[in-house]
């Protein structure tokens, strides 16, 4: 494999940093998924093509895995019994009817508050009682019991009266009810493949693939498998502290299958290389190597000099400045290589983020050389 590597150095936030023009911010996925462009940047060279061109570029005996993750209906909205706004973005379900959730609103409730959910239970839809803040009194998100005029669940909830939770740079009007584009989102915020509940936020380098593509996988001898991570909304959140070793990163729930270790260790066996389907199967594969659990909590950070173990390719979007997203393809493909070709792709009006258009990218020969921290530990379950 080619390698970008540069100098040795050590990387500050700042390096992830880049200036983009708002109007290449896509706000609708385009007219066929596998029309979408695809930058392939495999070596030094870019090369500009069409997603429905991935299949030339992969080999017989490759394994490609994917996410098969289902966004749910998590965005709900309602009011406190004082009749302020509040915006809940359910992240996960726990047991007894309890979730776990973001909370927008101008004055936080009081613990043992009672929230209106579109409507509120009397009107239809359903009533939140607050118990805390999750994971612990000092959490970030909060702890809520659900509770529906017939006694249904967090997931038949949020199907009923929830919304996708799009990204915060697309626009659209679901708090009034009159979205347009509600039909759109609720096809295109999806994979054609997903069918596991659970994340709030799409694995959108997954969204390209359509069954033409896959179909012309299957006849080029590429494998295919899955494994599972729930995305959260901490995807979206951009990292804040100028030295990465102060940053905590997000926690999210994976699965590992056992037919896709089998198909794996088949892939190894033959050869062929493991290519990821976004960032999120990334994650998921590199905590699966370093911790051997197949079913976890990750918040593994990935920043240049991380040792990849398993993934040699990876299909995937691209990203927001100053995210760890950006840091992860840095680390995989090398910082000068991923910087040069995010101008490149600037210049030649590429679509950016969870609706636009994608790259492919090799993994470095050698990771380049950067601060020991890069490698964290991994959250508990």
């Amino acid at each position: 494999m080619t390698a970008f590597s540069g100098a040795r150095r050590t990387f500050q936030l700042s390096d992830f940093d880049f200036e983009l023009p708002e109007a290449l911010i896509a706000q609708h996925p385009a007219a066929e998924r596998s029309g979408s462009r695809l930058l392939d940047a495999r070596e030094l060279h870019l090369a500009d093509r069409r997603f429905h061109e991935l299949p030339d570029l992969l080999q017989a005996g490759d394994l490609l895995v994917f996410n098969d993750t289902q966004v749910i209906k998590a965005r709900v909205f309602g009011e406190k019994s004082s009749g302020g706004k509040i915006e809940l973005l359910i992240e996960r379900v726990l047991q007894d009817n309890e979730v776990v959730a973001h909370m927008k609103v101008s004055k936080k409730p009081a613990v043992g508050g009672v929230l209106h959910m579109a409507g509120g239970r009397k009107a239809g839809g359903f009533d939140a009682t607050l118990l805390g803040r999750w994971p612990n009194e000092m959490g970030a998100l909060f702890r809520l019991r659900l509770t529906g005029p017939q006694g249904e669940s967090p997931w038949e909830l949020m199907q009923q009266h929830g919304h996708i939770p799009l990204p915060p740079y697309i626009e659209r009007e679901q708090q009034t009810g009159q979205d347009p584009n509600q039909a759109e989102d609720e096809q295109r915020y999806q994979t054609v493949f997903a069918k596991n509940p659970g994340a709030v936020a799409a694995p959108t380098a997954a969204l390209h693939f359509d069954e033409k593509v896959l179909a012309a996988l299957e006849a080029k001898g590429v494998e295919r498998a899955s494994v599972t991570l729930h995305v959260g909304a901490g995807t979206f959140q951009p990292v804040k502290t100028e030295n990465l070793k102060d940053h905590q990163m997000h926690s999210e729930w994976y699965n590992i299958p056992l037919p896709t270790l089998a198909a794996l260790e088949r892939c190894r066996l033959r050869g062929g290389r493991v290519i990821a389907v976004g960032t999120t199967t990334v994650r998921t594969l590199e905590s699966w190597a370093r911790t051997g659990q197949l079913s976890d909590d990750t918040n593994i950070f990935i920043t240049p000099g991380f040792p990849f173990r398993v993934v040699d390719m990876l299909v995937t979007n691209f990203h927001l400045p100053k995210s760890s997203l950006m840091m992860l393809v840095s680390a995989f493909a090398g910082y000068e290589h991923i910087m040069g070709l995010y101008q490149h792709a600037i210049a030649q009006g590429y679509r950016f983020f969870s609706y636009g258009d994608s790259m492919l990218l090799q993994r470095l020969k050698e990771p380049a050389a950067a601060d020991a921290a890069a490698d964290q530990p991994m959250a508990a379950s």
